[in-house]
């Protein structure tokens, strides 16, 4: 009982992962799905078409510290990126320092984040095994990959800020200690010697805050403190070179205030930073480090109402210095350099293609790098030089062969209250005319915007003869933090008649129709789907949920839930648990007996530490329940976040291979 509301739960049980029902139960799903699995006739050529399409390499942006460059090199074939020095230059071309397969080949471990230290002499790695996106940080000599000392237990996504100098020191962040103290530490490696404490430099100032750390230009320390998933981030600097590493003067830039800041140090030596302060879809401010509060800011490049402003980098000189840019418009990015002392845009570099922009970053010689990819290019690295318009790739040769041609067109349809949404359609290039199988993906979640980069899976398909669709719904960021606000917390379920909306809107037009349209989504989108199908299942043949939200009304004691309460409110809140019971996908689906549902597909991953997989196993039940055509597909020793190359293969050919068996997807 909630609120004076009796609210059913049969499937409580399926909460507990490892007790001897759940485990008999998740059997059974086992067999159901390979018997399933084994009748798809285009599992085998998906997978394969898939394989071929990844099988690149593929690099992240090199890091120089001292005289070396680092690297991931992800090798055609390999299931993990490897760190590797002297990347793009030396005299033996690259060398790895890591290879996460090396030290456990099972493939179940992944490499998270590293950070070279200044002279280039050590590496700092953070591990995780079996996707519980929590595990080590180690210190590795660049010249043999040993480790240095002991790792560093208990950490998540830790960012590194290594001291200037050859201090031998860093700051990283703790997010989930076991005594209970999450912040940014400081560490001291021991070379060798004993173990001194770590020094907690920054406390968090709620249990549900996400700090993270940078140091930029070698001196300015940069705290941030991210509250749960709404819009407020919380920043400080510190002058190193004011103060003592273990005590640093820190200056508050904003604390308290509903605004996100990205800060970067430009080669004049001024503050620069990327905000949503007084700007919703972003602008860059300038401002003097060691006096940064928002009253003296000096705008530099203005808010685009029609874009979001998604990334920038402080670069050129300290003569004429610049600040590149990067705006997303419906998930397609554009780049452009602007002067930094007055924000006059000064070139627009030419990019490959229509795609997106992403690790946008300006090395200390004026020189920017940045990755690009989009639906039919893999990523690749791209160096602009200091005053140059024409992007080269890194390393040479790097280049993808020339992509298959994919069409891109940009739909609206009007939505239940009558807000029009956008819907970005892509077909190949000699697609069959008429209605065909499609597949309608939606994410509509914690304000972020859908970016068209490389989907080797959604490549696949488009080269098969499907169509693949994009609802550009409220509760993203893809208009705007009205947009994300409009669909979120007690309007959720407007994201949700988006959605209808859209797969209607296509099947009037022709490009599908109902039974040839399988919906699609991961975690907040995977609710989406799940909560569109239960609520008018008759818009669509098919859907395949991702590790997804289902149970409302226990979200926050699930998984990260708690820390979601900003985004989809609070079953502790009286109207706010009325808005989730009316659309959440695991009740409505328990009152659906006798209804029509569509064929559903739903993952969940035994590690997932983020959407806890208690979620897929919950709605599964609840849907054979009342006789609804469902499958599981449930992996052990992976979770939400990044996984080996032949398993995220498997998983998606699966996905779509069930999608092509649902819409009538043709083989060959």
């Amino acid at each position: 009982m909630r609120h004076g509301r009796t609210v059913a739960d049969p499937f409580r049980w399926l909460e507990e992962p490892d007790s001897p029902a759940t485990r008999r139960w998740l059997d059974d799903r086992a067999r159901d799905f390979a018997r399933a699995a084994a009748a798809w006739p285009l599992r085998e050529a998906l997978a394969r078409d898939i394989r071929r399409l990844v099988a690149v390499d593929l690099w992240s942006p090199p890091v120089r510290r001292g005289r070396r460059a680092f690297a991931t090199r992800r090798r055609a074939g390999d299931d993990h990126p490897a760190l590797v020095v002297d990347a793009g230059g030396g005299a033996d071309g690259p060398r790895v320092v890591f290879d996460p397969v090396v030290l456990d080949p099972s493939g179940r471990t992944t490499l998270d984040a590293w950070e070279p230290d200044p002279a280039g002499r050590w590496v700092a790695v953070q591990t995780s095994t079996g996707g519980t996106e929590r595990g080590a940080l180690r210190v590795l000599s660049a010249d043999t990959g040993l480790p240095v000392e002991e790792p560093i237990p208990g950490v998540r996504y830790s960012h590194v800020a290594w001291l200037p100098g050859g201090a031998g020191a860093f700051y990283y962040v703790r997010r989930d200690d076991g005594d209970g103290r999450r912040g940014v530490w400081l560490h001291r490696v021991a070379r060798g010697g004993p173990r001194t404490p770590d020094v907690l430099v920054r406390p968090c100032s709620g249990p549900r805050t996400v700090p993270g750390v940078r140091l930029l230009r070698d001196r300015w320390l940069v705290v941030t403190e991210s509250h749960g998933t709404g819009h407020r981030t919380d920043l400080w600097i510190a002058d190193l070179a004011a103060g003592r590493p273990d005590a640093p003067p820190w200056r508050t830039v904003h604390a308290g205030v509903e605004a996100e800041s990205e800060p970067d140090v430009g080669p004049d030596g001024v503050l620069y930073l990327r905000t949503t302060l007084g700007a919703p879809r972003r602008r860059v401010c300038a401002a003097d480090p060691a006096d940064p509060a928002p009253a003296r800011w000096r705008e530099v490049v203005p808010e685009d109402p029609g874009a979001t402003l998604d990334g920038f980098a402080a670069g050129g000189t300290a003569a004429a210095p610049e600040l590149l840019t990067t705006r997303t418009r419906l998930g397609i990015s554009d780049l452009t350099v602007h002067d930094a002392r007055d924000g006059r845009p000064l070139r627009r570099p030419r990019l490959p293609g229509e795609g997106m922009v992403s690790r946008l970053e300006a090395a200390p010689d004026g020189t920017a790098r940045f990755c690009y990819a989009d639906v039919a290019t893999q990523q690749v690295v791209l160096e602009l030089p200091a005053g140059g318009a024409e992007p080269r790739p890194w390393p040479e040769g790097a280049a993808p062969p020339p992509p298959p041609r994919v069409h891109r067109t940009v739909l609206t349809c009007a939505s239940a209250d009558g807000t029009r949404v956008p819907v970005t359609l892509f077909a190949a290039e000699g697609a069959p005319p008429g209605p065909g199988p499609t597949i309608l993906h939606a994410y509509g979640g914690f304000g972020r915007p859908r970016r068209f980069g490389f989907s080797a899976t959604v490549l696949a398909w488009l080269l098969a003869g499907g169509r693949y669709a994009v609802a550009h719904v409220r509760g993203g960021g893809d208009a705007g933090r009205a947009w994300h606000l409009a669909g979120a917390g007690r309007r959720k379920a407007r994201a949700v008649e988006d959605l209808v909306a859209a797969a209607e809107e296509l099947a009037a037009r022709g490009v599908c129709t109902p039974a040839r349209l399988c919906l699609s989504g991961g975690s907040a989108g995977g609710l989406l789907v799940l909560a569109a199908a239960v609520l008018r299942p008759e818009v669509c043949g098919a859907v395949v949920a991702s590790a997804p939200l289902a149970d409302m009304a226990r979200f926050e004691r699930l998984g990260l839930g708690a820390m979601w309460t900003r985004e989809f409110g609070t079953a502790d809140d009286p109207d706010d648990f009325a808005a989730l019971m009316a659309y959440s996908p695991y009740h409505r689906a328990l009152e659906g007996a006798g209804r029509r549902y569509p064929a559903v597909l739903l993952t969940g991953f035994h590690g997932d530490t983020r959407t806890d997989a208690a979620h897929p196993r919950k709605m599964c039940a609840a849907l054979a329940a009342v006789g609804a055509p469902v499958l599981l597909r449930y992996e052990h020793g992976v979770g939400h976040g990044p996984r080996a190359v032949t398993s995220a293969i498997a998983l998606a050919a699966d996905a779509h291979a069930f999608a092509a068996a649902r819409t009538g997807l043709p083989p060959g």
